[in-house]
């Protein structure tokens, strides 16, 4: 009997101990990856676009480009070419020139107002300098309700959060690996009505409740839910595979990484270099890509979110489906032998 409380210690210990410091590496994580991401925006490289043909643009983009690497030009052979790259965001604006000898810069505060403000900044200060006016124009401003052009980044972190807890409620539920095929396709069935529900839920808060985007009901809804199931299936998928590991693996990579690598606070040129691409793979920066590119820009640039959303869909039932398998294949096998056993007496 004296023995009895030993023997619960070492059995309860080791998983607490190892729970414990995966929270603390997940949350010293979570510390090191925002502060290191957000405190200090470092800009460099960010994309204005100028035709090539435009010799007095081109003068003042190559003094600006000279003097400092904060923007990057992009030549277009045709000012509706570079005006394309505006609305689809290969570019934050487009610099050209007018017959009178002054500058005009097209902006599209929408994709990134920290961006649209920083390009500003920079012409206004080479416009002087040129001893030349600037008009500047905002293509696609942000809506009243979104002045920092923040909302689809707190919509998408919203609805990429409540798929991935669906999944971990499930799990913890039912059990992070489902038992058979008809398990798996109910967890899925689960997750996407749960998907679309929180997607028509965020529609509506940002929408008729808080009057953000009263207009876009149906398209907010509809990529909300594509970007909670998104998120969902890949975290079951994880989960099925690697247990109570995997939900610390979809937070890193859902959370601790995804948010700030999104671009939804800082444009990815405001970035450190190791997560400046990181919006165009993970589950939320192609979340609210998408939302912007939809609500802004009617879904012009769009087609790549659209794209890597789907994937991850794919992939997760695809990781949820192999994972289902293999453990009922080891399950049959672990018990196979009990059954022959049983027969033969």
């Amino acid at each position: 009997m004296d023995d009895e409380p030993e023997l619960r210690t070492r059995d309860w210990l080791p998983r607490t101990a190892a729970l414990v410091l995966g929270t603390l590496a997940l949350a010293s994580a979570f510390i090191a990856a925002y502060v290191g991401a957000l405190h200090k925006p470092d800009p460099k490289d960010v994309p204005v676009a100028v035709v090539t043909s435009d010799q007095p643009a081109e003068t003042v983009m190559s003094a600006v480009r000279a003097r400092t690497d904060t923007i990057k030009p992009v030549g277009y052979d045709s000012r509706a070419r570079a005006v394309d790259g505006l609305n689809d965001r290969s570019v934050y604006a487009v610099l050209g020139s007018t017959p009178g000898g002054g500058l005009t810069l097209t902006t599209a505060s929408a994709g990134a107002p920290a961006a649209t403000e920083l390009v500003t900044a920079v012409f206004t200060e080479a416009a002087r300098q040129a001893g030349v006016p600037l008009q500047v124009t905002d293509e696609v401003p942000v809506s009243d309700g979104d002045p920092r052009g923040l909302v689809p980044f707190y919509l998408a972190v919203g609805v990429v959060l409540g798929g991935y807890l669906a999944s971990t409620a499930l799990g913890i539920s039912l059990g992070t690996s489902p038992r058979g095929l008809r398990q798996a396709g109910l967890r899925t069935a689960t997750l996407a009505v749960h998907s679309i529900l929180l997607g028509l839920i965020g529609a509506v808060l940002v929408g008729p409740v808080l009057d953000v985007f009263p207009h876009d009901v149906g398209t907010i809804a509809v990529v909300g839910a594509l970007a909670a199931f998104a998120a969902g299936m890949v975290a079951a998928a994880v989960q099925a595979w690697l247990g109570l590991l995997g939900t610390g693996i979809v937070i890193l990579l859902l959370v601790v990484l995804g948010n700030p690598g999104s671009g939804g606070i800082y444009a990815p040129e405001f970035l450190p270099a190791f997560l400046r691409g990181m919006h165009r793979w993970n589950v939320p920066g192609l979340a609210t890509d998408l939302l912007k590119s939809a609500i802004y820009f009617d879904w012009r640039g769009g087609g790549w979110a659209l794209t890597g959303l789907l994937v991850w869909v794919v992939v997760g039932l695809v990781g949820l489906l192999t994972a289902t398998l293999f453990r009922a294949r080891r399950r049959a096998a672990r018990t196979a032998p009990g059954r022959h056993a049983a027969a033969q007496g």
